[in-house]
């Protein structure tokens, strides 16, 4: 789970009022489900988000339906887009050192 994400503009999922998301990290089965990457990477190398496979990931890692992911300000959905691709560059956990 990462650190709640405090909205710039409340949304309404569930039939509630949220202010803040919180992002759990995406299971293989639910990547698989997707069949694609929150991002992409171009000949030289940039990254680019692809915001219609990032908003997936944020509906099923938050666990709001994809109308509430709807309702989000787009500098929320650039931060939550960003937060989802984040899972996919680092490791879940880092090994012991011994």
């Amino acid at each position: 789970m990462t650190d709640p994400v405090k909205l710039q503009v409340p949304i309404e999922a569930h039939g509630e009022p949220l202010s803040e998301l919180t992002l759990r990290r995406p299971t293989v089965q639910e990547v698989r489900a997707i069949k694609a990457l929150p991002y992409k990477i171009d000949k030289g190398e940039d990254v680019s988000l692809d915001m219609d496979v990032a908003a997936k990931y944020i509906a099923v890692c938050a666990g709001i339906p994809p109308s509430s992911v709807n309702q989000l300000d787009l500098s929320d959905l650039n931060t939550l887009s960003w937060a989802v691709a984040g899972f996919f560059m680092s490791a879940a956990s880092q090994p012991s050192a011994s």
